[in-house]
């Protein structure tokens, strides 16, 4: 458990992030849990705890730089990811998970209880469908959807000024919309090979 400890803070650090002991430990904690309902309900392809942590934690927390203040949706968050990394390292954030898969959502809700984190909200729903009681200014997603159709199914929970925080992959030009302006940060994420890319849309 150590030596993944000092993975996770040196990827961190290596981001210009700072973890504290107590939210290394969480995270860990967070990923011991994803790998250990991973046997029966299927949450991750990944399957050793050395990947987890460069491809689930420290991926996710790669957008925190990027990420404000104000209340957020991750859309089609799966086992969480990064909206159960963003609460732990954010805990004054308020962060709400989405997935329309039951025992997706039963392992976030079990999260949010091992884990107290009293500013995590999980939703169980399709997000078409979704009403939400107050807009929400940031909405990201790791592997939702193509952006037209993130935008289509999300544009009655973002509010007016609100922005997307998109996570993509190498192939996200194929994916511009005629009309709208996207800002492409390119991510460098420690111990991973593979080209990641935010996508920021302000809207509004």
């Amino acid at each position: 458990m150590n030596e993944l400890k000092q993975l996770l803070q040196d990827g961190a650090d290596q981001m210009g992030l700072l973890l504290s002991d107590q939210q290394s430990d969480q995270l860990l904690d967070y990923l011991m849990l994803i790998f250990k309902w991973n046997k029966t309900y299927n949450l991750s392809a990944i399957r050793d705890l050395e990947s987890g942590v460069k491809k689930h934690l420290l991926d996710s927390l790669s957008i925190l730089p990027y990420i404000g203040n104000e209340p957020l949706l991750d859309v089609g968050a799966g086992a969480g990811l990064p909206g159960i990394v963003l609460a732990i390292v954010r805990p004054e954030l308020s962060v709400s998970v989405l997935d329309s898969v039951g025992k997706k959502c039963r392992f976030m809700q079990f999260a949010k209880t091992q884990l107290k984190l009293d500013n995590l909200t999980v939703v169980n729903q399709r997000v078409e469908d979704f009403q939400a009681t107050k807009c929400f200014v940031q909405i990201t997603s790791r592997a939702f959807a193509e952006v037209d159709k993130t935008l289509k199914l999300t544009q009655h929970l973002l509010c007016d000024n609100g922005r997307y925080l998109l996570m993509k992959g190498d192939h996200f030009s194929q994916e511009a919309i005629k009309g709208v302006r996207m800002i492409s940060h390119q991510i460098n994420v420690p111990y991973v090979s593979e080209d990641r890319f935010l996508l920021e849309i302000q809207m509004g």
